[in-house]
């Protein structure tokens, strides 16, 4: 397709049939009581962690998440009780709506994979508002089986389930797209910004995950490098990537989140800057483990600790959302 006739075909949006856009993401318990069950809903998935010969996942699941549910809800409580990220996807989804307005005829919702709305809330909407077509597009930027494709593979296995036949296509990844990669180095700037010109350490923490999928040929770490390289390539400052949350009894990637900070502080380092790499809007990763938890530990070690706010709805976030959704139109 020309450039000619990929902006004809976007202009021609605005008389065609709704284009659904569903931005999928993790999900997470709203409430205290939706603990349990969104964490067995987790722990399912086989592929995001294997537990076991298949005919046990759910059984061991169950197992797990009333082992787990007491820490989790005491961490949930620590931030207001509940995970607040079904409200900032839902804010992302109405900005890039809005954001999208001149291009097309675009209905932009939430799409989460292990809390509501799930798969099938979302495809039943989208189908009541006679859409046809979706483009799926991951707030997850790196690539893993374990995030975008068990999201996406369960976007397919539901749409098929329900009989509704509407077209999904696909953004698979997008680890070096320029606005998301400027509104990091805006971030860090102004992360920076808070230490008044003396030696920060900067860290980039993305979420981990089990080394097998890596084995067998997961593209995660690369699109995380890629990432970094395109941040270091316009700031000109290098950082270190660790890993947190880990959820299980496997190898995960390292090096963690805490074990860096030791290492930092052994080493003398006094001020770090942590960059939550692989997450874009507020949730448990960023308001407990780094906020709080990881925060004290540096603390602790007589370090001063600072992250780089959250994307959410920025309007330069947004801004390469609609860039993706673009670009992926002109294809």
């Amino acid at each position: 397709m020309t450039g000619t006739q990929s902006r004809r075909y976007i202009n021609d949006m605005n008389t065609q049939d709704k284009l659904g856009i569903l931005l999928l993401n993790l999900g997470g318990p709203g409430r205290l009581e939706d603990v349990r069950p969104f964490l067995f809903n987790l722990f399912s998935d086989r592929q995001i962690i294997r537990l076991g010969p298949a005919f046990l996942q759910k059984t061991l699941a169950r197992i797990i998440a009333h082992r787990r549910a007491p820490q989790s809800m005491a961490n949930y409580r620590r931030i207001g009780g509940g995970s607040p990220i079904r409200e900032k996807t839902e804010e992302q989804a109405r900005a890039l709506e809005q954001a999208l307005h001149d291009d097309g005829n675009f209905v932009v919702r939430p799409c989460m994979r292990y809390w509501h709305p799930f798969a099938a809330e979302a495809l039943r909407e989208m189908a009541a508002m006679e859409v046809k077509e979706i483009i799926a597009l991951p707030l997850y930027p790196h690539y893993s089986i374990a995030t975008t494709g068990s999201s996406i593979t369960d976007l397919h296995r539901t749409n098929e389930q329900l009989g509704l036949d509407i077209r999904i296509r696909e953004i698979r990844s997008w680890p070096a797209e320029p606005l998301y990669i400027d509104c990091l180095a805006a971030r860090i700037a102004e992360g920076l910004s808070r230490f008044h010109g003396d030696p920060v350490q900067l860290v980039y923490s993305a979420h981990s995950l089990p080394v097998q999928f890596i084995k067998e040929g997961d593209p995660y770490v690369d699109d995380l490098q890629r990432s970094i390289q395109a941040i270091e390539a316009g700031t000109g400052i290098k950082g270190r990537l660790c890993y947190q949350s880990r959820s299980g009894p496997v190898e995960w990637l390292g090096p963690a989140l805490p074990e860096v900070i030791d290492e930092l502080a052994s080493q003398g380092c006094r001020n770090m800057l942590v960059v939550p790499l692989s997450f874009v809007s507020d949730h448990v990763e960023t308001l407990f483990e780094i906020d709080i938890l990881y925060r004290q530990r540096a603390e602790s070690l007589g370090m001063r600790f600072e992250s780089t706010r959250g994307l959410n709805a920025d309007p330069l976030f947004i801004a390469a959302l609609r860039s993706l959704v673009r670009d992926h139109l002109r294809t």
